[in-house]
């Protein structure tokens, strides 16, 4: 899913499918609570469309969970995967992406400053170390411009 420069309603929807939530309409962003008490996990995930962050206008995702706040400040794109319940926001910037993963689960995984040519380069060559980061965020390649 590309994005243009906000959430619609049906981007929205799209990612409540996924997982398996439904978003509150809050004034000015769409908050999800995601519960897992088998494994003893929450979090609240709360997205922003085009709210000022400094300067600029932008979109920014925002993770809280019992032990952690995290925070994704002009995202560009998302990509949902139904097969792997959950929804990984990307961010970008001099060739440098940013990858927020929230797992239908209550899980969260965030990879900062990635290389965006690991994506779809040889995994097999990076350490196993890098590898994570790259097959983990090679979902968004059709989200990000490719110049």
């Amino acid at each position: 899913m590309v994005m243009t420069s906000t959430f619609s309603k049906e981007n929205i929807k799209e990612i409540e499918k996924v997982l398996g939530v439904t978003a509150k309409d809050e004034q000015n962003h769409f908050k999800f609570m995601l519960n897992n008490p088998e494994e003893k996990r929450w979090l609240s995930l709360e997205i922003y469309p085009d709210i000022k962050i400094g300067s600029e206008v932008g979109n920014l995702i925002s993770v809280y969970a019992s032990n952690a706040h995290l925070q994704l400040h002009f995202c560009v794109g998302y990509v949902v995967s139904e097969m792997l319940d959950e929804v990984t926001f990307i961010s970008e910037e001099n060739g440098r992406l940013c990858g927020l993963i929230i797992e239908k689960g209550a899980g969260c995984s965030l990879y900062a400053n990635v290389d965006r040519k690991i994506l779809s380069g040889d995994f097999t060559a990076l350490g196993p170390e890098v590898m994570l980061s790259g097959i983990a965020l090679s979902l968004s390649e059709d989200v990000i411009d490719n110049d």
